[in-house]
C-alpha cells in the first residue's frame, strides 16, 4: 500500500476534523462546533483507505488566535514532527462561502510555516458541500478575486466534501485520486523545506534512545521478577517435600507468586506499550527547537 502523509490546515471551524473523519471513514478526530476549537493540540491518526496507508494530522491550534506565541511555536513544532520528513499533501480546508479576512490570514500563516513553495503540494478542500445550490465550478466563477487567486496558486486543485455523508466513499476516492495526481506532478516526492531540515534525523535518534531505555527497563523487570519468583517457588517446593504441615504458609507464598506475576505482567505491558509508541512520544515532546528563526519572525508579523 502506498503511504500518504497529509496535514489538514485552515481556520478554526472550517471542517478539518470532520473532513479527516470522512477520509478515514470513522469518527476519530473531535470536530469543532460553532466555530470554536474543541482542542488546541495537534493530533495524528492512521488508517488504510482504498489502496493507501494514510497518516492524517489535524492541527487546530495553529489557527487559534487565543494561543500565546510560545504555545503557537509548540504546536507548530508538533505539526512538523508529526508530518516529518514532510507531508505528501497539504490539505487547505475552507468552508464554502465568502472568503474572509480570517481565512486569508490563515493562508498567510500556512505559507509562513511551510514556505511559498508549499503551494505546489497543496490541494484546497471545500467543506459543506451539502449546502451547494449549484456546481462548484459555477460557485468559484462567482467567487471573489482573493479566492480565485488562491485556487490558481494551488494549481487549480480543489475538491468538495459533504461531511454529512461519510458513507459516500466515492467522494473520498476521487479526493485521493487528486492527491495522487498532484504527487505525480511533483515527481512522487513529498514536500520538504527549511522547517523539516534535520527533524526526521532528530526524531529517529530520540525514538531509538527511548526504545533503548524502555527495553532496558523490561530486561531489568524480567531479571528481578525471575529471581524473586524462583526464590518463592524454591521455598514452596522445600515445604512440600519436607512433609511439614504448613499448608497456610504454602498458600500464602503461592499467592505472593500470583501477585508478583500480575505485577510483572502489567509493568512489562506498560513499558512494551511505551516502547511501541516511542515515535509518538518523541513527536509530542521534542518541540520548540525545530522552528527556524526566520519562520518565527514571519509569524510575529502576522500578529499571532
Amino acid at each position: 500500500m502506498s503511504l500518504r502523509r497529509m496535514v489538514l490546515v485552515g481556520r478554526t471551524g472550517a471542517g478539518k476534523s470532520s473532513s479527516a473523519n470522512t477520509i478515514l471513514g470513522r469518527r476519530v478526530f473531535r470536530a469543532a462546533k460553532g466555530g470554536s476549537s474543541v482542542t488546541k493540540e495537534c493530533w495524528k491518526e492512521t488508517g488504510d483507505v482504498a489502496d493507501h496507508q494514510l497518516e492524517l494530522v489535524d492541527c487546530p491550534g495553529l489557527f487559534d488566535t487565543s494561543l500565546s506565541e510560545k504555545e503557537m511555536i509548540k504546536e507548530i513544532s508538533k505539526c512538523v514532527n508529526m508530518t516529518a520528513p514532510g507531508p505528501h499533501a497539504i490539505i487547505l480546508v475552507i468552508q464554502l462561502g465568502p472568503f474572509t479576512e480570517e481565512e486569508r490570514l490563515s493562508v498567510e500563516k500556512i505559507r509562513a510555516i511551510f514556505g511559498e513553495e508549499a503551494d505546489q503540494h497543496t490541494i484546497i478542500l471545500f467543506t459543506h458541500g451539502d449546502e451547494l445550490t449549484q456546481s462548484i465550478e459555477e460557485t468559484l466563477e462567482e467567487a471573489g478575486e482573493d479566492l480565485k487567486e488562491l485556487v490558481e496558486s494551488c494549481g487549480g486543485r480543489y475538491h468538495v466534501f459533504d461531511n454529512t455523508k461519510m458513507h459516500e466513499r466515492s467522494q473520498v476516492l476521487e479526493f485521493l485520486d487528486k492527491v495522487t495526481n498532484m504527487l505525480q506532478m511533483n515527481g512522487d516526492k513529498y514536500y520538504t523545506g527549511d522547517v523539516f531540515q534535520g527533524v526526521e534525523k532528530m526524531l529517529k535518534e530520540k525514538e531509538e534512545e527511548l526504545k533503548h531505555q524502555y527495553n532496558q527497563k523490561i530486561l531489568e523487570l524480567t531479571t528481578v521478577h525471575n529471581e524473586e519468583k524462583s526464590k518463592l517457588e524454591e521455598i514452596i517446593q522445600k515445604l512440600k517435600e519436607s512433609g511439614q504441615e504448613k499448608e497456610l504458609k504454602i498458600k500464602d507464598l503461592e499467592e505472593q507468586v500470583k501477585k508478583k506475576n500480575r505485577s510483572y505482567t502489567e509493568h512489562k505491558r506498560f513499558y512494551k506499550q511505551k516502547y511501541n509508541s516511542a515515535r509518538q512520544e518523541v513527536e509530542e515532546t521534542q518541540v520548540n527547537e525545530n522552528i527556524p528563526k526566520q519562520i518565527r519572525n514571519k509569524l510575529r508579523k502576522l500578529c499571532i
